[in-house]
């Protein structure tokens, strides 16, 4: 199809587009930095990512957010493999967590991300009069991106058993990214969650170990 406009009149309009669009993924790299901005705790506004396999997994959910990105949009995570960070407590696996979607935003990638701990997860899901667990479930199922803290941290029940292997298996199944943060060591996972949701998780994720002391007590 040719254009009816004089070549003036074709640059104007090229000129026009792209500023239209430069407008645009100004817009969305503010919103994605506010959105991002209020997510965080500000215990952990300086957070940043200097384990190299966290990095390495952001490297590779930037690259697959490439390949799925549609024209004219800022890329927006869609698919890709979930994270499972490992360490004892207060060795930085929260910290991590937080620094690798702040390196999604550095990279200019559109993570539509949430963040919770286990136990709020388990809180917000049991029932109780007026409240619609399962839309309440749905929210934590579906969004893009989905931090889960101190996995394996409560005791196991047959109840919580079930609501975590519902989550990974369905993250597992849509390939949603997720990241996941847990004090108990890898070998332990299958008797803390149940062997269904351990298998998936080893299928699902790159593993991250931290190592190192209380880094909380250190600095108290």
């Amino acid at each position: 199809m040719t254009s009816d406009l004089d070549p003036a009149e074709q640059a104007r309009a090229n000129a026009w587009a792209a500023e239209a669009a430069a407008e645009r993924a100004d817009r969305a790299r503010t919103a994605m930095r506010e959105h991002t901005a209020e997510r965080i705790p500000p215990q952990f506004r300086n957070a940043s990512v200097a384990d190299p396999v966290v990095r390495d997994w952001v490297q590779a959910l930037v690259a697959i957010t490439a390949e799925d990105r549609r024209d004219g949009e800022v890329p927006r995570v869609r698919r890709g493999r979930s994270l499972l960070i490992a360490g004892p407590t207060g060795t930085g696996k929260t910290w991590h967590a937080f620094g690798a979607m702040k390196a999604l935003n550095d990279a200019g990638v559109w993570a539509d991300w949430e963040r919770v701990t286990a136990a709020d997860l388990y809180a917000a899901l049991r029932p109780r009069p007026g409240v619609d667990s399962e839309a309440v479930f749905r929210h934590w199922l579906r969004c893009a991106v989905l931090i889960v803290d101190d996995l394996a941290a409560a005791k196991l029940s047959e109840w919580t058993e079930e609501v975590t292997f519902r989550l990974v298996n369905y993250r597992y199944e849509h390939h949603k990214p997720t990241v996941f943060t847990t004090n108990v060591p890898l070998p332990g996972l299958p008797e803390r969650l149940g062997e269904r949701t351990a298998s998936r998780l080893h299928e699902m994720c790159v593993f991250a170990t931290l190592k190192g002391s209380d880094q909380r007590r250190r600095q108290a």
